[in-house]
């Protein structure tokens, strides 16, 4: 099977400080991945030179999506690389405060529709015909997120949890090849965990791959296809969860201690 993203020897600077050095990942089609590592080893910068928010200082990311020509993604802009397939949520939640729930997830959509200017100030039939798929889309993410009864309530009403499964159904909405979430359990309380844990398998049984950070390790082993460990800026371990949990890079990496044969 083909890789879906193929990371090679991405790097990023920030004046004198290396924040990224020479990482290299693998995805799988329908693959959930997982990037774990202490604060501070680079997980989020990684995510940030996935989605073009940052433009690596070296190395090439390229997207293989099924079917399709593979496509280059290193120095694109975010807007272009949503286009292309890879969708992401924030660590910190980051929803437009003035829209409703519906709205949130429709302005995801907007990298698949086609009405431009014209459009949206003549409304042609073809206009208003997208709009309304676009609605009966977005209704629809929501319903599996169980937020239709409250699709027109403003979105920091929500609880938060359900502001994180919003933040999914807006990527979401992109219909992304890769999904890639910062940390989306942070916050939650042990049931909001088990229902984020059920929607992430939906989505991979849904054929989409997942590259997720989390800090929540009972989640990650119960959840990942393969992990992927920094610390410093630099891959450490990679493989299994078992392999791993067990690895002596990983141990001294979140207790600075070496493995013991215990």
């Amino acid at each position: 099977m083909h890789p879906l993203l193929i990371v090679s020897g991405l790097t990023m600077d920030f004046g004198g400080i290396r924040a990224l050095d020479q990482v290299d990942l693998r995805i799988l089609p329908g693959e959930i991945v997982a990037l774990i590592g202490p604060n501070g080893a680079g997980k989020t910068t990684l995510f940030n030179c996935l989605t073009g928010m940052y433009r690596p200082t070296g190395g090439q990311v390229l997207l293989n999506p099924p079917g399709r020509t593979q496509r280059r993604l290193h120095g694109l802009p975010p807007h272009r690389i949503t286009a292309a397939g890879l969708s992401r949520t924030f660590q910190n939640i980051r929803l437009f405060p003035n829209m409703t729930v519906l709205e949130n997830v429709m302005v995801g959509r907007h990298c698949r529709t086609t009405a431009k200017l014209f459009g949206a100030i003549f409304r042609p039939a073809a206009t208003v015909r997208e709009e309304r798929e676009t609605v009966g889309m977005c209704l629809a993410l929501l319903d599996r997120i169980g937020l239709s009864d409250q699709a027109d309530e403003l979105a920091p009403n929500l609880p938060y949890g359900a502001q994180r499964r919003l933040e999914i159904a807006r990527a979401l909405a992109t219909d992304p090849q890769l999904l890639l979430l910062d940390e989306p359990a942070a916050g939650m309380n042990p049931q909001e965990t088990a229902e984020l844990e059920a929607l992430i398998a939906s989505i991979r049984d849904d054929g989409r791959s997942i590259l997720l950070i989390e800090h929540d390790m009972k989640l990650v082993m119960r959840l990942s296809d393969h992990i992927f460990a920094m610390d410093y800026g630099r891959l450490i371990a990679e493989g299994t969860p078992d392999e791993v949990r067990c690895h002596p890079a990983v141990i001294r990496a979140y207790l600075g201690e070496e493995a013991t044969d215990a």
